[in-house]
């Protein structure tokens, strides 16, 4: 998940150009909005909720965004490409395929775990801010489901079927997690996750 307070620039003149002005400012207003989530959701977020946790100026947020669902849909896009590469990462590496679906899955719960706002953003929040943020949703998860049906080798209609259930039941089983806060229960979820994906593989559902 991207860091949660990216720095602040320094006080006074400084020899930063513009471009990189840009990025520390587009990183505070994006950890904002990801604080926001946790502290009062999408729909009683203001834009001057976010600016106040960045420190960032109007002026500034209205040239690197149109609108609050603009600035949203960036940090849930960052979130779910920070997903996606960490999880590549942890599936790399090994022979057996679940093994690394074991390893990817510690992964994620730990980059939920660890940053509560985005987690929220991304599981939660996402279903507040309307059609658009629901369809990018539903592309993730469709990416995720493809990611997890190359590594588990499954070609054939039914087994990459089964691998889009097994995602499904991540997000359903891990939200309520997000959404309460509960740590515990959210790590508890990827135990008997990997001793399904085993069954699957002995009962052979995810072969072809």
């Amino acid at each position: 998940m991207p860091q949660s307070s990216p720095p602040r620039l320094p006080r006074g003149r400084h020899a930063l150009s513009r471009a990189e002005v840009d990025r520390v400012h587009r990183g505070r207003l994006l950890a904002a909005m990801a604080e926001a989530m946790t502290e009062k959701g999408y729909a009683s977020t203001s834009v001057e909720d976010v600016l106040k946790r960045a420190r960032v100026s109007r002026q500034s947020f209205y040239r690197l965004f149109s609108s609050k669902l603009d600035c949203f849909m960036a940090a849930f896009d960052q979130a779910g490409e920070l997903v996606r590469e960490r999880l590549a990462q942890a599936a790399r590496d090994g022979a057996d395929p679940v093994d690394r679906f074991e390893r990817a899955i510690a992964v994620y719960l730990d980059a939920l775990a660890s940053e509560p706002g985005y987690a929220r953003l991304f599981l939660v929040e996402v279903f507040a801010a309307g059609p658009e943020a629901v369809a990018r949703r539903s592309a993730v998860q469709r990416d995720l489901a493809a990611a997890l049906a190359d590594l588990m080798g499954a070609t054939g209609e039914s087994a990459r079927f089964a691998c889009q259930v097994v995602v499904a039941a991540v997000g359903t089983m891990v939200t309520p997690a997000v959404a309460s806060g509960d740590v515990a229960a959210l790590r508890a979820v990827g135990p008997p996750i990997v001793d399904h994906v085993r069954t699957l593989v002995r009962s052979g559902v995810l072969e072809g």
